[in-house]
């Protein structure tokens, strides 16, 4: 009768690992380990901070030059 026990324990080895399988890939693949690399990778990044108020003068200057459907009408009478 022992051999049924070691079946039955085995079956439960392999019930478990079966229900596992979605939360230990995602630990332990390929995939895991491309993102803690790219994890590290992004840590090394800095964010560089920059002027804000110089850009946002700058848009509005190429905005306002930019043509607009009034000036057309104007040009037009």
């Amino acid at each position: 009768m022992s051999w049924l026990w070691i079946a039955l324990l085995a079956a439960s080895v392999v019930v478990l690992i079966g229900a596992e399988w979605p939360r230990l890939s995602g630990n332990l693949g390929a995939q895991a380990r491309a993102k803690r690399e790219r994890a590290r990778r992004k840590q090394q990044f800095k964010l560089l901070k920059s002027e804000s108020e110089e850009f946002a003068a700058s848009v509005e200057r190429d905005l306002s030059q930019l043509p607009t459907i009034e000036e057309e009408r104007d040009r037009r009478r």
